[in-house]
């Protein structure tokens, strides 16, 4: 079993700066993907940003300039970097890990969540 915790989340005005952190534990071989999704009031989830353990990354388009995101594999951490925060970005984010807990078994977890809230 793997288990997710994030930390980082709060309000902060608009052209603010947040930071996410969400640590992976428990009993695993390696993390292939990390990343963090969003969801908003009345709307679906939607991915933010995605890191795999080479380092390659992607992101949402909305996102795109203003956040990064990054990993330490040795902690088994990853980080997503906020800048230049818009009301729109204000959601429930979440952490996502695709992990192998061992050879040929692979499983998705998923993160509490926890409130960005960004105030014009």
């Amino acid at each position: 079993q793997v288990r997710l915790v994030e930390s980082g989340g709060g309000v902060v005005q608009a052209g603010g700066s947040l930071r996410l952190s969400c640590a992976a534990s428990g009993s695993f071989r390696s993390i292939a993907l990390m990343g963090w999704y969003r969801q908003a009031p009345g709307k679906q989830r939607e991915l933010v940003a995605t890191i795999r353990s080479g380092g390659s990354t992607n992101y949402a388009e909305s996102v795109k300039g203003r956040f990064t995101i990054s990993r330490d594999n040795a902690k088994n951490t990853v980080y997503l970097q906020m800048n230049s925060l818009k009301p729109e970005d204000t959601a429930v984010y979440y952490c996502n890990a695709d992990v192998w807990e061992r050879v040929l078994i692979r499983n998705d977890y998923w993160g509490q969540g926890m409130q960005v809230t960004v105030s014009s």
